[in-house]
């Protein structure tokens, strides 16, 4: 009697201890992302500079009471975010060095919170059509892919990529990569009027 309850309470704390649970945390999941075909139409704007614009996005003029003529914005409804343009027509040498330098300021101000910025050179000499995309790495940069093409005469335009919400740019990353492709396109289809 005595031999068959050790065995039961050998068996209780064998049971006991087995049982335990040991929790794990889950890796934090993210929504699925359905990323559209990529599609062109070439905007129909009086502007001077005309490009493709994906066709899942749209073109519009900024209307606020700080933008100058020529600025717009394409928006991505679906991604919740906006590629805003500024452009500004040369007057001198002096003025296109200041825009330069203030595009480059833009980028740099991202430092802080980059862990790293990957640089694309454009020429296209046959267009008139030089400029640079910045592509900032890090997971709360405000702005993941900036952008300037000039003809370094008459023309520059500036573009930034910014989302409507709180950057978190590891969930962003596909739509990141995915807008950045259509910034390239922006940049190699662009043409001065």
């Amino acid at each position: 009697m005595l031999q068959m309850k050790n065995v039961f309470v050998l068996a209780v704390l064998l049971l006991l201890v087995s049982c335990q649970q040991h929790y794990s945390p889950k890796p934090r999941g993210y929504f699925r992302i359905d990323l559209p075909e990529k599609s062109y139409t070439a905007f129909s704007y009086d502007f001077p500079f005309i490009f493709d614009v994906p066709d899942y996005g749209y073109f519009l003029p900024d209307t606020r009471a700080v933008a100058q003529p020529y600025w717009a914005n394409i928006s991505f409804p679906a991604f919740r975010a906006n590629i805003h343009l500024t452009y500004r027509p040369i007057n001198s040498r002096t003025q296109l060095e200041s825009y330069l330098s203030d595009a480059h300021t833009f980028v740099v101000r991202h430092i802080p919170k980059a862990s790293g910025i990957e640089e694309e050179l454009m020429k296209d000499f046959e267009r008139r059509v030089f400029g640079q995309m910045y592509y900032i790495k890090g997971h709360d940069v405000a702005s993941s892919v900036q952008f300037f093409v000039t003809d370094s005469v008459n023309h520059f335009l500036r573009g930034s990529l910014y989302f409507n919400v709180t950057p978190n740019n590891d969930s962003l990353a596909p739509v990141i990569h995915f807008l950045k492709e259509d910034v390239r396109r922006i940049m190699h289809t662009i043409r001065w009027e």
